[in-house]
């Protein structure tokens, strides 16, 4: 019980819990992360409890560079989680000390590190082409250096089984070469995801006897039995588990964090998450597959819209009886809800709960939760999606609370009223395509007309609006338009598809996410962008009201 926090926070050990999202997860075809998404990735992982964050590889991607100098520099508060870097040892035949690689390690400011190396004598002679003293000399080297210069590291033995099945004595050496030079934990590594639970779990239990060491698992999901995989390896003996939010890797993908944490929390009764944390699994998936910008997996288990969903007349009277007829668990033990599928779910509980993540207190209004509940209903048939859009679910909210008290709805309305707004995209010359975007607005007694370029509609929306609204409202100034995302819905019946955008805005104090759904884009993202600006609207005058008081 020793580890703690770059913030302090004493930090249960005996079990680690530990996410690679942003960087194997990262792999996943179709993904790419911005920096700011990066840091809302490692937002939502610390809010659920993991204990280390895997950020990337500093020094050798840009991206991650700069991800883990953001966070350095206080972007990124964690009071879970402790942030760690990936990388390699040092290079055969030099030394850590003067190797490029192994100092940007450092230069990250990452309190723990994870270093990955050949466990696998034929990859480390083919591949690696060095020989197995070479290979274990750089591995000490390394991890005796970063222990010196006060990091914590991890070992990833790549190939693990796999070179086990081959040769042993080679991959245990590998292990050996890492722990006695001051390693916490070996992790073993099912890299090509070829392994199946039973043979998997027989050799981390030779491991383990053999060696006394701290043993992690990382498994790829190749043969569908990533997360069997780590649950089997974990019940014979290893305390550190490896995984990715929702199984995003490459290939097939990874061992699924929200699967195998709902495994060892309600099959193994295990204490994987802090107290009151399992029952975020559902939202934070669903919150970083929007980030991800793909489609939540429906059928995922644990946390899947239709994971607790019955259909069958057999199910659905027998769950009149008892829901736990048809339930292996309580679907709101982990933030999810059952629903027997001719009847339409309620989801008070969840806007509760919601609100008061949000610092509003529903419990006093019925109406305004049933109006609520109602409202997201519509919304959401309609292709809405509020899991990762807190600023547009914090408006819906209040407009509902506002409602029921019979206060004006404009409390969290936007700051302007629209008249119009036109987009037309011009083709120059050159090739380059630029987007014009024209708008006409009412705002503080006055009629505003503005036209300006952008990059893309949402950019020259943004402009334009600026344009007009800043000389009436300078405040909106201080608001920043940080990242912009698109998805194409198509609905089940088969009509014509609509499109969702997700806008990310942020100002000196807070970033905020609102959601436009339209069939047109152009029209999408104007109504994400006018909840952006609704919000800040919102957000000033609490601030207004407080320094009043």
């Amino acid at each position: 019980m020793s580890r703690t926090s770059p913030a302090g926070t004493p930090l249960g050990d005996a079990f680690h819990v530990y996410d690679t999202t942003l960087r194997d997860g990262a792999q996943r075809e179709g993904i790419s992360y911005s920096v700011t998404d990066k840091l809302a990735v490692a937002r939502l992982l610390d809010s659920l409890g993991v204990g280390f964050i895997e950020g990337g590889w500093p020094g050798a991607l840009p991206k991650d560079t700069e991800f883990f100098h953001r966070a350095a520099a206080g972007e990124l508060e964690l009071r879970h989680a402790a942030l760690v870097a990936f990388g390699s040892t040092r290079r055969a035949g030099g030394t850590a000390a003067d190797d490029e690689q192994v100092r940007a390690l450092l230069d990250s400011r990452a309190p723990v590190v994870t270093l990955v190396a050949k466990s696998d004598r034929r990859h480390i002679e083919r591949a690696l082409r060095t020989d197995v003293a070479e290979n274990c000399a750089m591995i000490a080297d390394t991890v005796r250096f970063l222990v010196g210069e006060g990091r914590r590291v991890f070992l990833d033995a790549e190939h693990f089984f796999d070179g086990f099945a081959y040769d042993p004595d080679t991959s245990l050496r590998v292990l050996e070469s890492a722990m006695d030079a001051g390693a916490d934990v070996s992790v073993l590594c099912d890299t090509n995801g070829g392994q199946l639970p039973t043979q998997l779990a027989e050799t981390v239990t030779e491991v383990v006897a053999r060696t006394g060491y701290r043993v992690g698992i990382h498994c790829q999901d190749d043969t569908s039995c990533a997360v069997a995989n780590t649950v089997a390896a974990a019940q014979a003996g290893a305390t550190h588990v490896q995984c990715t939010a929702n199984g995003y890797g490459e290939r097939a993908g990874n061992a699924d964090l929200f699967a195998v944490v709902g495994n060892l929390a309600t099959r193994l009764d295990m204490p994987v998450l802090p107290e009151g944390k399992l029952t975020e699994l559902t939202h934070v998936s669903h919150a970083l597959a929007e980030i991800a910008n793909l489609a939540p997996d429906t059928h995922q288990a644990y946390v899947g819209a239709s994971t607790f969903a019955h259909k069958a007349g057999l199910h659905a009277s027998a769950i009149k009886v008892d829901p736990e007829l048809y339930n292996h668990i309580d679907p709101a033990r982990v933030g999810n809800s059952m629903r027997v599928l001719v009847t339409e779910m309620a989801g008070r509980a969840s806007l509760e709960l919601k609100g008061a993540e949000l610092g509003l207190d529903l419990s006093d209004s019925p109406e305004a939760v049933t109006g609520a509940v109602r409202r997201v209903k519509e919304l959401e048939s309609r292709g809405w999606s509020f899991e990762a859009a807190d600023g547009s679910l914090e408006l819906l909210l209040r407009r509902e609370m506002a409602a029921a008290k019979g206060e004006p709805s404009d409390v969290a309305g936007a700051p302007f009223e629209l008249e119009s707004h036109r987009v037309v995209l011009d083709r120059r010359p050159d090739g380059e395509v630029v987007s014009e975007a024209t708008v006409k607005v009412h705002v503080n007694g006055h009629r505003v007309i503005a036209t300006a370029e952008g990059n893309g509609p949402v950019n020259a929306l943004d402009a334009a609006l600026r344009q007009a609204l800043v000389p009436h409202l300078p405040w909106l100034d201080e608001v920043e338009l940080a990242d912009y995302k698109v998805r194409i819905l198509t609905d089940a019946s088969g009509t014509d598809a609509v499109t969702r955008v997700l806008v990310d805005s942020r100002d000196d104090e807070q970033e905020w996410t609102t959601v436009g759904v339209h069939g047109s884009i152009v029209e999408a993202s104007w109504l994400a962008l006018r909840d952006a600006l609704a919000f800040k609207a919102m957000r000033r005058r609490e601030s207004v009201v407080v320094a009043a008081s």
